[in-house]
């Protein structure tokens, strides 16, 4: 096993060099030479806990890792900052499962890679004999940057800059990031969208002439986005324990299949569930699932990638992209380095690309309008009493449609991104629209009554802890501003 580059596959490294790395050097994303296969028997892995089970997965694709720095890596990370043993629990409700990645210290699935990244970083840089500061880079729709500051804050030999768009995340999600204590936290506000975000981001990890002046600064960008492959793989684990789970429940057998739904911006948590398959996860299908900005819902629908579109604000802001990274990996993965170097050339100069409709019968497309998004909040609530956010809606919104027009009755798993107190001021004007005039933060209380489910501690009173972080920046500074901020 090594990694090659999705536009070059003589671009070549060791798993612990790629997560150094973060992007190749020609702005390619590094995959694997290729996908392995799970080396134990379903039954013996259903029986795992989770942390068993990320050791299964992992071991097979951070090869250059001991069994000892795995599992030191593992049990660090997958500990009590959870606040279930569980880690990833599945809930039946409704005529769906959720998969509810949301028990982490910042209430988001990222919580699942970017609590262990920091450990493989450590390691990956002694292992490689580093010596220079790493600096974490990182683009944000909302999520990743919370849980890329609450991974890397105040760990040694490291510096982290956050970027997120000012204007488009939600006012918990925004405090989570202002908020952040940390000596080597930087995060600013960008007047711009994540995608203006991560195009700079990306270009900066390209541009050799800076790279050159912050090695002679003794200093190496890495991310901690889920362009880094040390994000990407943590994500396979927990499809495998939704299986595990489902059988465990009694929803299926082993050996049965199952469907997964997944609210995608970035593409990466989708394509860790496809890995998942390619690796023998028995999976019947994946449901993409879009919001307004439904740039992959016309990709699987016509195989024209297209990104020239207006850019809507929604109310499920961490799937508010058009650049969608992690899609280059599965492009790659179904028609090699040649076409997908072609293709992002085209993105790049045209904004736009065509697949001449690549058939892959595994994910098709879905996507849901604000009105269906909290349509589904309602029906879920009034039928269940149970609350979901607004990025879980717009896949179980989709996860309809796709039934709608299938027929399919494959046992569904929703993948449930996010917790409704990140978004509480939208989820509680799905369930009555008087909320539109109460405060965000006065309204988790009210969450807090009809949902049975505590305010989070990690948030409990954020609204009143002092911003450290106030800076903003015009989206054609970013590359400027990280100059003068590392090398003054």
């Amino acid at each position: 096993m090594h990694y090659i580059g999705t536009r070059d596959e003589s671009i070549s490294a060791t798993a612990s060099q790629a997560i150094l790395k973060g992007i190749c050097s020609d702005g390619g994303l590094f995959v694997p030479n290729e996908i392995p296969k799970i080396d134990k028997p379903l039954q013996e892995l259903v029986e795992m806990d989770y942390q068993g089970l990320a050791y299964e997965i992992l071991k097979l694709y951070l090869n250059d890792f001991t069994e000892e720095e795995l599992k030191y890596c593992i049990v660090n990370a997958y500990d009590t900052k959870f606040d279930t043993k569980k880690i990833v629990p599945l809930v039946k409700k409704a005529d769906a499962l959720f998969l509810e990645l949301f028990h982490g210290k910042t209430l988001a699935f990222k919580d699942m890679a970017l609590s262990i990244l920091p450990y493989f970083m450590k390691i990956a840089a002694k292992k490689n004999g580093i010596e220079k500061e790493i600096v974490i880079l990182t683009a944000t729709s909302g999520d990743t940057g919370k849980a890329a500051l609450e991974g890397f804050a105040d760990v040694e030999g490291t510096k982290i800059i956050v970027f997120f768009p000012e204007d488009g995340v939600s006012p918990v999600q925004k405090l989570q990031m202002t908020t952040q204590e940390g000596k080597n936290t930087c995060v600013v506000g960008i007047k711009g969208n994540f995608d203006d975000a991560q195009s700079a981001v990306k270009s900066i990890f390209t541009d050799k002439d800076l790279a050159k002046k912050l090695e002679e600064k003794g200093y190496l960008f890495s991310s901690a986005n889920s362009i880094n492959i040390g994000r990407l793989v943590p994500q396979i684990v927990y499809y495998f324990y939704a299986y595990a789970q489902a059988v465990q429940q009694g929803e299926i057998g082993i050996g049965d299949k199952l469907n997964f739904t997944v609210p995608t911006g970035n593409f990466g948590d989708i394509l860790a569930g496809y890995y998942a398959k390619c690796m023998g996860l028995p999976v019947n299908h994946f449901v993409c699932a879009s919001n307004d900005n439904k740039v992959l819902y016309d990709f699987f629908e016509t195989g024209v990638y297209n990104k020239n579109r207006p850019f809507y604000v929604t109310v499920s802001p961490s799937m508010d992209i058009l650049i969608s990274s992690n899609l280059e990996r599965f492009l790659c993965q179904i028609a090699g380095q040649q076409k997908t170097k072609q293709w992002m050339q085209a993105l790049q100069t045209k904004g736009s690309y065509d697949t001449e409709k690549i058939k892959n019968a595994e994910i098709s497309g879905e996507y849901a309008t604000e009105k269906e998004t909290f349509d589904a909040i309602k029906k879920v609530y009034d039928q269940t009493g149970y609350v979901i956010d607004t990025h879980t809606a717009v896949a179980y919104a989709s996860y309809e449609k796709y039934k709608n027009k299938t027929g399919d009755t494959t046992a569904m798993v929703i993948v449930s991104t996010a917790s409704p107190y990140k978004f509480t001021k939208d989820v509680m004007i799905a369930l009555d629209k008087k909320n539109e005039k109460e405060d965000a933060f006065a309204l988790m209380k009210e969450l807090e009554k009809i949902s049975g489910v505590s305010i989070p501690e990690s948030i409990r009173g954020i609204e009143t802890r002092k911003v450290l972080h106030n800076t903003i920046c015009e989206k054609d500074n970013i590359k400027d501003f990280v100059t003068k901020y590392l090398l003054g």
